[in-house]
């Protein structure tokens, strides 16, 4: 199948098969989220991963020491660039800037594994769980850590961290500004393994490829509705729950996937 990959400007975008690899490449800055251009990367390549229904899964990593150092503090310091203005510029630099990251991959119809090869700092460690699944090298750190320069999480963080370990550990982590390495994430939960650096992307590879394994149309819709169960209340979702069936019962894959469980059973 021929794809138009999006033009990208500090991330590069590959593809193998049914699976899509993202990686940030501005290693002079620690991959900042700010005063990049890889808030547009993120979203092109949400919007583009939207369009081919062939891609199965996303799997987002960074190049260098950082996965990602979220703000840059140069440009704080300065009250330049993405941090220039008064009350109201910088509000909406916020909601038109790095804010349209939480949205485009909330929004992304597959499923996300963010391989966290180092630090994911401030924004940074929002995005990784932004993700749906995060697979973490031991040379990794995540810090929540926008408080300790008085600012909040401006990017939605505080969203998706209690959704993803609880208030009181998110709580604990946002209002300390704590920085806990690869395998204190573990324990909380923020990530699902921890591996060697030489072999972390590997293994994040291999979940993907057995994720891109299953039948494409139902993995999408699956994504779909584990992310509509969070905001619907079961009556719906269940209404929901029974259009998507129809239209899984209506494909190909499906007929194909019940063939070959049939002739595995005969043998």
């Amino acid at each position: 199948m021929v794809m138009n990959l999006p033009k990208l400007s500090d991330s590069k975008l590959t593809v193998e098969n049914n699976i899509a690899l993202l990686t940030f490449d501005r290693h002079d800055v620690r991959n900042a989220l700010t005063g990049t251009k890889l808030t547009d990367d993120i979203v092109a390549t949400v919007e583009w991963v939207n369009q081919y229904e062939h891609i199965a899964v996303l799997v987002i990593t960074g190049n260098g020491s950082a996965f990602s150092a979220g703000g840059n503090v140069k440009d704080m310091a300065d009250k330049q660039g993405d941090f220039a203005g008064d009350v109201a510029t910088l509000e909406q630099k916020y909601r038109q800037g790095i804010q349209r990251i939480p949205k485009a991959l909330h929004n992304c119809d597959v499923p996300i594994i963010a391989a966290v090869n180092g630090p994911a700092i401030g924004a940074g460690f929002d995005l990784a769980n932004m993700c749906d699944i995060r697979i973490a090298s031991e040379q990794a750190k995540f810090g929540e850590t926008f408080i300790n320069l008085g600012l909040i999480p401006g990017d939605g963080g505080a969203w998706f961290m209690q959704r993803l370990i609880g208030y009181q550990q998110a709580a604990a982590l946002t209002f300390t500004g704590k920085v806990i390495n690869a395998e204190q994430a573990l324990q909380m939960g923020v990530v699902l393994a921890v591996y060697a650096h030489d072999e972390f992307l590997s293994k994040a590879m291999a979940l993907a490829e057995e994720i891109a394994s299953k039948p494409t149309a139902a993995l999408r819709k699956t994504k779909r509705s584990m992310k509509l169960a969070q905001r619907t209340q079961l009556n719906d979702f269940l209404d929901i729950c029974a259009a998507f069936q129809g239209m899984c019962h209506q494909n190909d894959e499906h007929m194909q996937a019940v063939n070959q469980l049939l002739e595995k059973l005969a043998k």
